[in-house]
């Protein structure tokens, strides 16, 4: 699966999810500010260049904001795998956005692997996102 992946900074939670999503899909590295950068992977989420997008930033807010900002991106912070989980089957998020100062690098990989292991969401919820 291609993902699109950008950071605003780097640590260890970062590096996790890196190394994590290089060794499982091709990854769309996308660089610049925070607004930047998350404008950049919501583009390539939603031109089909990748499949799904991760951002992180310090909060994880600012990219979320951001990336919503691009039409048919729906963007989701969590800080848990059962909030990313749910995000993709009850809300059809296509980027996730992570925390990468609150979050220890194996809850932020587990948020993303949780994100990434539901590839279509739920059809009970397909009215109620029809209207997002």
């Amino acid at each position: 699966m291609r993902i699109a992946f950008a950071a605003d900074d780097t640590n260890e939670c970062v590096e996790a999810v890196r190394a994590y999503l290089s060794s499982e899909h091709q990854l769309v590295l996308v660089e610049g500010s925070w607004p930047v950068m998350s404008k950049g992977v919501a583009q390539a989420v939603v031109e089909r260049r990748a499949e799904f997008g991760v951002l992180m930033c310090w909060t994880g807010t600012g990219t979320a904001i951001a990336a919503n900002k691009v039409a048919g991106a729906r963007a989701a912070t969590v800080a848990d795998a059962w909030t990313a989980r749910g995000a993709r089957l009850w809300n059809d998020a296509n980027v996730v956005a992570l925390s990468l100062k609150r979050l220890a690098p194996d809850v932020a990989v587990e948020c993303v692997r949780a994100f990434l292991s539901e590839p279509e969401p739920d059809p009970d919820e397909a009215d109620n996102i029809a209207q997002l």
